[in-house]
């Protein structure tokens, strides 16, 4: 199956790049690359991509800002942020505005590609500083003591390792189940936590302390 990738990156060396990026790999297809995100309503109206690729510093409207404007028109296309910040600011509020998974552009060219497939299963692709950072703030909240949303502790160790950047196929390894029992219990883990994706599942899991 073909996936449509719309990207969005200012600097003109690494746009050309990912665009060759994509244009060679076997099952991906560049439906667009721009410098800026004017006019990305549209864009994604008409064009309709699988997975967006979006940088966050950009000229006018930045990446962030961007995330918003689709999402108040688009909940299912995988936004991935390709990004040089690794702080926490902006990592949650990329995660608050609909972002489906955060890269460093530093591991661009080794992840990408991977990132792309691992996002369209329902996973949230992270570089691994990005997981270890949000891990370490987790493990620094003191724990709310309630579980109001009855995960069972399966769940709960499910959710704490997606918290760490972990892919289904890990955590399947690390806890001798299969990746069919993760995506099963993933979905429960959505559902009551009344979220869409992994990214907002841990997003919550750490706002409201889960964890």
């Amino acid at each position: 199956m073909q996936i449509g990738v719309l990207l969005y990156e200012d600097n003109d060396n690494l746009r050309e790049s990912l665009c060759n990026m994509i244009t060679f790999s076997k099952d991906l297809v560049l439906l667009g690359s721009h410098p800026d995100v004017r006019g990305i309503e549209e864009q994604v109206k008409n064009i309709k991509p699988d997975v967006i690729l979006m940088d966050i510093d950009m000229p006018g409207k930045n990446g962030i800002e961007a995330v918003r404007a689709i999402r108040q028109i688009d909940r299912d296309t995988q936004i991935m942020m390709l990004t040089v910040f690794d702080d926490n600011k902006h990592i949650y509020d990329a995660i608050c505005a609909g972002a489906s998974g955060y890269l460093l552009k530093k591991d661009i060219s080794d992840k990408l590609i991977p990132a792309i497939h691992e996002i369209l299963e329902g996973e949230a692709p992270m570089s691994p500083g990005i997981a270890r950072m949000i891990i370490q703030n987790i493990q620094q909240l003191p724990n709310a003591g309630e579980n109001k949303y009855r995960l069972t502790p399966r769940e709960k160790e499910i959710l704490f390792s997606l918290s760490q950047g972990n892919s289904f196929k890990m955590i399947a390894a690390q806890l001798s189940i299969s990746i069919d029992t993760i995506r099963t219990h993933s979905k429960k883990i959505y559902e009551k936590l009344q979220v869409h994706t992994q990214i907002e599942a841990v997003s919550k899991a750490i706002n409201e302390k889960l964890l």
